[in-house]
């Protein structure tokens, strides 16, 4: 690990104001996996600002009857909540699949956003990645590319967004909060707060420098019945090789998003449309999709999951 400064910020204008005044600079939370990532010098930044004292670990109703998420709450705290169990259950089955106790007891909500890829290249320092190094090449084409992305990939990078949090959050048509440097706020749709890869996939969020979430935004409770089914090559602390989440309504229309074959959190109109058909569902996911030797059952998979999610739904399974 390379020598760093440290700060703590006393607001989030001034954690913001402070990361575009130190060049190379960091925010660090919870720092699950940030310090994983310096320790092997991946991440290296020169300054950590540390924004744990900023007030923003609270859940709050909204007037039109949603929740605010603190940018700071914890997964665990966030997963446990009594609104969030009853009203949105699939964020808690969720976040409960992702990880463990431990993690789970120090990561944050916004820190859970901006967690990077777990493809084997972008780790390891000795492979070419143009995620880690702008214009080095990707190793992971042409490589073992089992775990990484069909869909929204590009001929620059083929990694997946890893996270669980973000794929009910997806589903939900959450929002994010941040503030700017200069103080200013805005709200930025979950749709668009991951970028696809394209030709820059180093730049991995719609976020400006130094810009700081602040909370997340739930809307209105949807009604229904909330899945999220997750399948892995073990069955804790694993990152997807495919997931669904979902809200079924009793007539069997809903909304679904899918994890773990995209650079974001995977949701198309035309799949939601065509519900409860799993078939034309998937279809309408895995469109367009590119999909290597080594990955390509992750098309027959998303299918597969989606046909439980709703056999389930219809009461055909086990009970959710």
């Amino acid at each position: 690990m390379r020598p760093f400064t440290y700060e703590r910020a006393g607001s989030p204008a001034e954690a913001a104001a402070a990361a575009i005044r130190m060049q190379g600079a960091r925010f660090i939370a919870g720092g699950t996996n940030l310090i994983d990532l310096m320790k092997i010098e991946v991440e290296t930044p020169a300054h950590l600002i540390d924004v744990n004292g900023l007030g923003l670990d609270s859940i709050e109703g909204t007037q039109d009857g949603g929740l605010r998420i603190g940018a700071l709450v914890s997964n665990a705290d966030l997963s446990a909540d009594k609104r969030v169990r009853r009203d949105y259950g699939v964020l808690t089955r969720a976040i409960v699949a992702g990880a463990s106790g431990q993690l789970r007891n120090k990561a944050t909500t916004g820190g859970n956003l901006l967690q990077r890829t777990r493809c084997p290249y972008f780790y390891d320092t000795n492979q070419p990645c143009n995620k880690r190094k702008p214009g080095s090449g990707c190793g992971a084409i042409g490589g073992f590319s089992r775990q990484l992305g069909i869909v929204g990939v590009s001929d620059k990078c083929i990694a997946t967004y890893p996270g669980d949090m973000a794929v009910a959050l997806r589903v939900l048509d959450a929002k994010v909060e941040t503030v700017k440097p200069d103080g200013t706020t805005r709200t930025i749709p979950i749709g668009e707060f991951h970028r696809l890869w394209g030709d820059t996939p180093h730049i991995e969020t719609a976020l400006e420098t130094g810009e700081l979430i602040t909370a997340v935004i739930l809307p209105p409770p949807l009604g229904g019945r909330h899945f999220y089914h997750k399948v892995r090559d073990r069955r804790s602390y694993a990152f997807a090789l495919v997931s669904i989440a979902a809200v079924i309504q009793q007539d069997g229309s809903g909304r679904v998003a899918v994890g773990g074959i995209a650079p974001k959190p995977w949701r198309v109109p035309a799949a939601d449309a065509a519900l409860p058909d799993a078939a034309a569902a998937a279809r309408a996911l895995t469109a367009g999709a590119t999909p290597t030797e080594d990955n390509r059952f992750k098309i027959a998979l998303v299918e597969r999951t989606l046909a439980g999610v709703l056999a389930e739904a219809r009461g055909e399974g086990a009970t959710s």
